[in-house]
């Protein structure tokens, strides 16, 4: 049931432009499927789900495909396009990014894997980074600004 339940999202996300986690719920109702929202946000997560920005300025679902090291090019052009600024407290980096972008920014920061980085937190236009020790914080922002070019 799962499975087939995530190969029709899918299908629905290549087929059709889905900006809400209610509006793919509907789309998969309409196919059958009885879903919770609390279930197609598991799928989200699970499928490795982002939002993109389409070619009529709406945010929709897409998949991010990963690269051998696990990120790509689209990802980090979406990372470069959004984030606005970066500053550090202690263990702490904050990103701000422009509106409703800070969860594509996210991803990119959770894709990349650095050990050093503990977790990320994104609100709608800023990300709340904890990195291991205050000592990693500047050669993660130089990282993290070189992608930025």
């Amino acid at each position: 049931m799962k499975s087939s339940r995530q190969i029709a999202i899918l299908e629905i996300i290549n087929d059709q432009s889905v900006e809400t986690q209610e509006d793919l719920a509907d789309r998969l109702k309409a196919h059958g499927f009885q879903v919770t929202q609390a279930t197609v946000s598991r799928d989200i997560k699970e499928l490795r789900l982002v939002k993109v920005l389409s070619p009529d300025g709406a945010y929709r679902y897409a998949t991010a495909d990963k690269t051998e090291n696990g990120i790509n090019d689209r990802l980090i052009r979406m990372f470069s396009d959004t984030v606005v600024s970066m500053t550090s407290a202690y263990n702490q980096i904050i990103i701000k990014t422009i509106s409703a972008s800070a969860n594509i920014a996210a991803e990119t920061i959770d894709s990349l894997q650095w050990p050093e980085i503990l977790g990320t937190i994104a609100g709608d236009n800023t990300i709340l980074m904890i990195v291991r020790s205050v000592d990693d914080v500047k050669p993660i922002m130089e990282r993290l600004n070189a992608l930025l070019h």
